[in-house]
């Protein structure tokens, strides 16, 4: 049994996650204490991946990245360099699908951190930065925590904008999910429930992972 769509999807799973947790956490942040209006405005640009089709998210990665497109034909007219139909543009797609996640888990802590902690630090002469890093982070970890686990979740199971940006290439671009879907069409039914179990026991882990999260932020609160 060949475990490079394993070591691939946990690649672009743990790659991913480490961008949408800097991307998640400062677009929260920032949002968090922007006016209501432009706040609703913000929110729903970027949450609209969360609820577009995973198909269309990739259609427009396309139009992006594609060789053809935007910023896609410039690279390769520059550096020679394809980025579609490589395992690394599976990192663009999770990481758009899955920001949702870790942007509204984040934000929801945030909004629910005392402010009074925020106040005190100032009045002690405490930067921004170490207000944010060593007073709102801790203090905001569980929920963060939870978004991590929910967004890395997300992108371990990614699979219509992935198939889209990246296709499926054997041990080059082939995910968990990609691969299922290619035994499927090829009538081995065997190893796809093989790749099948190893997801959802990996899902089980994660869930159980944020229900342990919850749990312990429910005994601190």
């Amino acid at each position: 049994m060949d475990l490079f769509p394993l070591y691939n999807s946990l690649r672009i799973a743990f790659i991913s996650t480490a961008i949408t947790f800097f991307l998640g956490i400062f677009s929260a942040y920032y949002i968090a204490k922007a006016p209501k209006i432009l706040k609703g405005i913000l929110d729903c640009i970027l949450t609209l991946p969360m609820v577009l089709p995973p198909t269309v998210v990739g259609f427009f990665l396309l139009l992006i990245i594609s060789p053809n497109g935007i910023i896609g034909k410039y690279i390769f007219q520059w550096y020679n360099l394809r980025i579609t139909m490589t395992w690394y543009a599976a990192i663009f797609s999770t990481s758009i699908v899955a920001f949702p996640l870790m942007y509204r888990t984040a934000r929801g802590a945030f909004e629910s951190f005392d402010k009074t902690l925020l106040y005190a630090g100032k009045t002690l002469g405490l930067s921004n930065a170490y207000i944010f890093w060593r007073v709102m982070i801790p203090t905001c970890k569980q929920g963060i925590l939870a978004g991590v686990v929910l967004a890395f979740a997300r992108c371990l199971g990614e699979y219509g904008a992935t198939s889209m940006v990246a296709g499926y290439t054997p041990n080059r671009t082939a995910t968990i999910s990609t691969t299922v879907y290619q035994l499927w069409r090829e009538s081995n039914d065997i190893l796809a429930y093989k790749w099948v179990l190893i997801n959802l026991l990996i899902s089980l882990v994660v869930l159980l992972s944020v229900n342990l999260l919850e749990k312990n932020q429910k005994m601190e609160n």
